[in-house]
């Protein structure tokens, strides 16, 4: 059990992070390529990739493979993204994982430039289309392929996986309101990034996600009461499943704009809990981003009518930033001693990437109003959103390899880099350079190898220093800290593509606010 700080050196220590976090020195600031890590950042999502592969693949090391998903049930389940290093094809952490990527797209898709904007419209549609295949039936959402806990007994390629391909699923005898909440979000998203570029297939996504909202709606109940078994401890929903009807119907309004959807986030506001645990966001937890969502309403001078909203987002905002809202009654997030963004848990980057996109879209939301965030009683303490946007960007740095280590935790960028991630088919022979093929437990020596893995999976993320030392073992066996998701990805692109396009903007700002 951990220690606790005394006042004192709680204070000394937050003066530190403050330091580390706001008073960097503009040219330590402008040394990373942004473009060459969005470029990257994307390209891993092809490494990620189920099904048949298209002539167009850039990671020629990974082949075909569950090119049978689904078929034991009947249904055409080929295709979507292995959510980390296993075999597994989770539809909660994909869809989320569609939605962020989604909503990179929409705020910042100028820039990516032509080419990567592109390239991630493909990593979306990736993804839904295979949540397309997923919502086909009429009251049902498939959620799952793959047995999570015969998977995770092997270490082998995706390409010879011989596990159990089992199709799980909810329906209105086995609801699971937060898969499918979170599915109709990604589908209601992905129908805006392609309303230009493919004005049929968006109308088809917008059409789909109105119906299987309306069946998460009408059949209430989380999906880890529903498939306990499968789904944990894996995937869980720890949250509750009121949080992603929220956000279903947050992402439902701004791509429909209809009036309903208004109605059910004011109707249903309290009964949901839009004000709890907002200094939460990630797959499980959507309260922070579905107050950051709807306040652009507010913002922009849309809608009052979500005013509490933009009080929650204020409130999830003054909790992140290191300084600004101490003493003021705020519930503060931790920071390490080399100014990482630090909660308790595995795979902390997940939350580094996700809190920090947050933090770019609201300060974009702010800019535009001319706003700031207040975090004191009558404004006596309050953020600019070049303070947000400046956090934001320290924590982006941190990855790319501005931390005590000097390491970038994204694979491929920088002079030094993680070798050994927790990751099948990156640490296995290729099916070129090793066609035979290797079995369930015949993998376990290339896992136990002290040797780097033989496949790049260019762009991967992974979890990082899991505790506030900044420490990071280079370990495929300690997958808490060594494992890519692509949850960490997501969020990380529209970061990226920000940043590339504004490279010098914070560090000529820095001396003024």
């Amino acid at each position: 059990m951990a220690r606790p700080v005394s006042t004192p050196a709680k204070a000394i220590a937050v003066a530190v992070v403050v330091l580390v976090l706001l008073a960097a020195s503009p040219a330590a600031l402008a040394l990373h390529d942004y473009g060459d890590a969005l470029h990257k950042s994307i390209l891993f999502f092809e490494g990620q990739r189920s099904g048949r592969l298209p002539p167009d693949q850039r990671l020629r090391w990974r082949q075909d493979s569950g090119i049978h998903d689904g078929a034991e049930a009947g249904v055409d389940l080929t295709g979507g993204y292995y959510d980390a290093g296993d075999n597994v094809k989770f539809g909660f952490p994909m869809a989320f994982t569609a939605t962020l990527m989604s909503w990179g797209l929409i705020d910042f898709g100028r820039s990516f430039g032509a080419r990567e904007e592109a390239a991630a419209r493909e990593a979306v549609r990736w993804a839904t289309d295979y949540l397309m295949k997923a919502t086909a039936t009429p009251g049902t959402v498939y959620v799952q392929v793959g047995d999570a806990s015969r998977d995770h007994a092997c270490w082998e390629r995706p390409e010879d996986m011989d596990t159990p391909r089992t199709v799980y699923k909810v329906d209105a005898a086995h609801p699971g309101s937060d898969v499918a909440a979170e599915t109709a979000a990604a589908l209601a998203a992905g129908s805006i990034v392609f309303r230009d570029t493919d004005p049929a297939y968006s109308e088809r996504l917008l059409d789909r996600a109105v119906a299987v909202f309306a069946f998460a709606d009408a059949h209430r109940g989380a999906y880890s009461g529903s498939l306990r078994a499968a789904v944990c401890p894996c995937y869980c929903d720890y949250s509750g499943y009121q949080d992603e009807l929220l956000w279903g119907a947050a992402w439902l309004h701004r791509a429909s704009r209809r009036r309903e959807y208004r109605e059910y986030i004011k109707r249903n506001e309290v009964a949901l809990g839009a004000s709890d645990a907002i200094n939460e966001f990630g797959w499980d937890n959507k309260h922070a981003g579905i107050n950051v969502l709807i306040s652009k309403e507010v913002l922009m001078g849309k809608d009052e009518y979500f005013r509490s909203f933009r009080e929650n987002a204020d409130d999830f905002i003054c909790g992140l930033l290191p300084g600004i809202s101490s003493g003021s009654g705020h519930p503060q997030i931790d920071y390490s001693p080399g100014g990482l963004l630090f909660k308790v848990g595995n795979s902390n980057m997940q939350h580094v990437t996700s809190l920090s996109f947050l933090l770019l879209a609201y300060s974009n939301y702010l800019s535009h109003a001319g706003a700031r965030v207040s975090c004191g009683g009558g404004g006596a303490s309050a953020a600019s959103p070049v303070q947000l946007r400046r956090v934001a960007k320290r924590q982006v740095d941190y990855i790319l390899g501005d931390n005590p280590l000097r390491m970038s935790y994204m694979v491929g960028y920088g002079p030094r880099y993680p070798l050994r991630i927790h990751h099948r088919a990156s640490s296995l022979p290729s099916v070129a350079a090793h066609p035979a093929r290797i079995g369930c437990k015949a993998g376990a020596a290339y896992y136990a190898s002290p040797a780097p893995n033989p496949n790049l999976l260019v762009g991967a993320v992974v979890g990082g220093p899991s505790n506030s030392t900044d420490a990071f073992p280079d370990a495929r066996a300690v997958f808490q800290q060594s494992e890519p998701t692509t949850y960490i990805n997501a969020p990380l692109l529209g970061l990226l593509a920000y940043f590339s396009a504004h490279p010098d903007l914070e560090a000529a700002q820095l001396g003024r606010d």
